[in-house]
C-alpha cells in the first residue's frame, strides 16, 4: 500500500463513516463526502430513521476500529420481544435461552456521530458534506458533486472510489447505467410502508414501559414495534399496508380514523402515545425494499459496500449489523491483497455476496414471522422448546435467530441454511405430535438434530441433482 493512494468514499452513513475510519487507521489518504448536511450540526428530520438494533456482527466493526467500549455507552439491553396482544396482555419471548444473549437498541445518529467525531480526529482525513455525487467516471476514477449550498461542481479524484451511499445510491445508479458495463440489478418492494411514532419518556424521565424488550404488537396484517432511547422515551414504527385493507395509509386520513384504528388494535399502545395524531401527520410514510445487484465493483477502481449493494427491509435488525460486517471483511481480504484492488474487489464480492443475499432473504421472512406467527400458539411452542434447549444444552442447539444474531463466525448463507432446517424440524414434530410430554428434554433435543440432519441431507441432494 502506497501512503499516496487516495481513497475517496461516498456516503457518510454508518457503513461509510466505519470504513473511512478503518482506512484512515490503515494509512490512506481519505475523502469522505456526503450529499446530507452534517448531523452533528443540523437536526435530523423527525420520522426518517427506524431504530437500529446493535448486535454482535456490528460490534465486530466497533472493535476493528477501537471503539467498542465508547459504543457500549450508547447501548440498551433488549433481552426478548415483548408480545402485546389486543387486550393488553403481554409475555415476554426470550431471543436466547443463554443470558450473555441479546440485543441493543441504539440510536442511528448517535452511532454516526461517533464514528464521524472519530474518523475526523484521523491524519489525512478530509470530511466533505452538502455534496451531492451526480457522476462517476468509473474508468478513470473520478465523481462530479454538487455543493447543495453554492450550486457549483466539483470533480473529485481518486485511485479508488467507494461507494457506500445508501440504499439509494448513486454509485450504483452509475453503474446501472454505465453502457460498458454489464450490471443486473433487482428491487422489490413490501406492499407495507413505516411510519414512525413515539412513546415519550416519563415526567420525570423514566420509561412508560419496560425498556429491556423490544415490544411487538403483532396483528396479521399489521405490526406496531417499539425500541427504548436513553432519554427514556421509545421510537415506535408502524408497519402498514398502503392500500386494498381496512385499515391502510390510504385510508388513515382523518384523526377520528386513526383513533379508531389504535382503539381497536393498539389500545395499550395508545394510552402511551399522547402525540399520535401530530405524529401521524406530520412524519412520512417510508417505503420498504431489498435491493440486490451485480457485480458490486468495476475495472478494479470502485466497488460498492453496504445498503448501496444490499439493502434489505429492517425485521432481522441486520442492516447496520451486515454493512459493518461487509467492512470486517472487506479489512481483512485487503490486508491479504493490499495493493492489488482488482483482487480485493473479486474476493470481497465472491465472498459476501451469497452472504448479503441471505440476510436480506431472512429479513423478509422475519417480517412475516414477526407481524403473524409471534403470537400463533405453535410458534410459541416452538420457541418455548428453543429456548429450552439453549438453556440446558447451551453448547449443542443454536436457534436460527441465535446462528443469524449472536454467531457473527457464521456465515449469514450458513445460518440461514441451518437455521430454516432446524424451524422446518421443530415445526413438523410439533404438528405431527412427536414430541410427547413422556420424552426428556435430551431425548427431544435428539429428534430434532435427527430431523433437521435429514432436513439438511434431502435438501443437499436436490441442490446437488
Amino acid at each position: 500500500m502506497s501512503q499516496s493512494e487516495n481513497i475517496l468514499i461516498i456516503g457518510a452513513g454508518l457503513c461509510g463513516s466505519l470504513l473511512a475510519l478503518r482506512m484512515a487507521q490503515r494509512g490512506y489518504q481519505v475523502t469522505l463526502i456526503e450529499k446530507r448536511p452534517d448531523l452533528r450540526k443540523v437536526e435530523q428530520d423527525a420520522g426518517r430513521s427506524i431504530n437500529l438494533a446493535f448486535s454482535d456482527r456490528g460490534m465486530k466493526g466497533m472493535k476493528l476500529v477501537g471503539l467498542e467500549e465508547e459504543v457500549k455507552k450508547l447501548c440498551i439491553p433488549m433481552y426478548g420481544r415483548m408480545i402485546h396482544d389486543t387486550q393488553g396482555n403481554t409475555f415476554l419471548s426470550p431471543y436466547s435461552g443463554r443470558e450473555d444473549e441479546y440485543i441493543n437498541s441504539i440510536s442511528r445518529p448517535g452511532l454516526n456521530m461517533l464514528l464521524l467525531d472519530a474518523a475526523e480526529k484521523m491524519a489525512h482525513m478530509t470530511l466533505i458534506f452538502n455534496h451531492g455525487c451526480e457522476h462517476v467516471d468509473f474508468e478513470n476514477g473520478s465523481a462530479i458533486f454538487k455543493n447543495y449550498d453554492t450550486g457549483e461542481k466539483i470533480t473529485h479524484s481518486a485511485s479508488i472510489i467507494l461507494g457506500t451511499d445508501g440504499a439509494g445510491s448513486a454509485v450504483r445508479k452509475n453503474m446501472f447505467l454505465h453502457k460498458k458495463f454489464l450490471f443486473s440489478f433487482s428491487q422489490e418492494w413490501l406492499t407495507h410502508g413505516y411510519k414512525e411514532l413515539s412513546i415519550p419518556a416519563t415526567e420525570n424521565g423514566g420509561y412508560k414501559t419496560d425498556k429491556g424488550a423490544l415490544h411487538i404488537w403483532p396483528r396479521g396484517e399489521d405490526m406496531l414495534i417499539a425500541l427504548p432511547n436513553l432519554d427514556g422515551s421509545f421510537t415506535v414504527t408502524l408497519f402498514l399496508p398502503y392500500k386494498n385493507s381496512d385499515y391502510c395509509f390510504e385510508n388513515l386520513t382523518t384523526s377520528a380514523r386513526i383513533t379508531e384504528y389504535f382503539q381497536k388494535e393498539f389500545p395499550d399502545a395508545l394510552e402511551l402515545m399522547p402525540n399520535l395524531i401530530e405524529e401521524f401527520f406530520e412524519n412520512p410514510t417510508g417505503p420498504l425494499g431489498t435491493i440486490k445487484c451485480s457485480p458490486w465493483h468495476s475495472y478494479g477502481k470502485t466497488c460498492l459496500l453496504g445498503d448501496a449493494a444490499h439493502a434489505i427491509v429492517p425485521f432481522y435488525g441486520q442492516g447496520m449489523n451486515a454493512s459493518f460486517e461487509d467492512v470486517v471483511v472487506f479489512d481483512s481480504i485487503l490486508e491479504k491483497h493490499q495493493g492489488n484492488w482488482e483482487t480485493v474487489f473479486t474476493a470481497y464480492e465472491a465472498e459476501r455476496k451469497k452472504d448479503s443475499d441471505a440476510i436480506a432473504d431472512l429479513a423478509v421472512d422475519n417480517f412475516h414471522e414477526m407481524k403473524e406467527h409471534t403470537a400463533n400458539p405453535l410458534f410459541q411452542q416452538k420457541r418455548k422448546l428453543e429456548m429450552a434447549f439453549e438453556g440446558e444444552f447451551p453448547n449443542e442447539y443454536h436457534s436460527k435467530y441465535s446462528l443469524v444474531t449472536f454467531h457473527e463466525a457464521i456465515p449469514y448463507s450458513e445460518a440461514m441454511r441451518k437455521g430454516r432446517a432446524q424451524d422446518k424440524a421443530i415445526l413438523n414434530l410439533l404438528a405431527e405430535k412427536r414430541l410427547t410430554d413422556a420424552m426428556s428434554l435430551k431425548e427431544k433435543l435428539i429428534l430434532v438434530q435427527q430431523e433437521t440432519n435429514d432436513i439438511l441431507h434431502d435438501d443437499d441432494i436436490v441442490k446437488n441433482l
